[in-house]
């Protein structure tokens, strides 16, 4: 049960409403999320900023592996449902790889450097050794993207709080990060 209070669409704060227009334009519905951020309309704006920013960076199946291991770094179900439909739906991650996604890993070696050292950011709270940044830049990684790993990781922080917080109810096909700690 939600500990915070999901305000139906339409009961969303009024200065709320064109950035909701803005999502559901883009996702075709407006989900619990976005409700749940629209109680602080500076919040939903700043949000969507961030996020608009950041889709312009690395590419979208980078960024569903980041989202996948930060989800479940911070144990955020609603996080880890919502990335693992994006996964399988927009970036076209399949099953298997979510999985290594989730556990910082991947199949392609260039990803696997990328998605491990974003769970790295994540667990350290950016306190990642010298060794870390090597093994990143050993990958090619260059340093702006290690800074918009960095980025992308702040952001599903972010959004992994606020869910954990409110207990936001989930409106994907559900996935929880208990599963993958009991199947390792």
């Amino acid at each position: 049960m939600s500990r915070v209070a999901v305000p139906a669409r339409e009961a969303a704060p009024a200065a709320a409403q064109p950035f909701l227009d803005g999502v559901e334009k883009q996702l075709g519905v407006v989900p619990n999320l976005f409700r749940l951020a629209a109680l602080s309309p500076a919040v939903l704006q700043g949000m969507l900023g961030l996020s608009g920013a950041l889709a312009r960076t690395l590419d979208v199946k980078t960024r569903e592996r980041i989202a996948l291991v930060v989800a479940q770094v911070n144990g955020c179900d609603y996080c880890l449902s919502a990335h693992t439909y994006l996964g399988l739906n927009l970036a076209k991650l399949d099953a298997g790889e979510i999985a290594l996604n989730r556990k910082g890993d991947s199949t392609d070696p260039r990803a696997a450097a990328m998605v491990a050292f974003a769970a790295k950011v994540a667990q350290s709270r950016g306190k990642v050794a010298d060794a870390d940044l090597a093994d990143v830049r050993l990958a090619g990684i260059t340093d702006a993207q290690v800074v918009e790993i960095v980025a992308l990781v702040a952001e599903n922080f972010l959004t992994n709080l606020l869910n954990n917080v409110a207990r936001t109810p989930i409106d994907f096909p559900v996935v929880l990060a208990a599963d993958l700690a009991q199947a390792a």
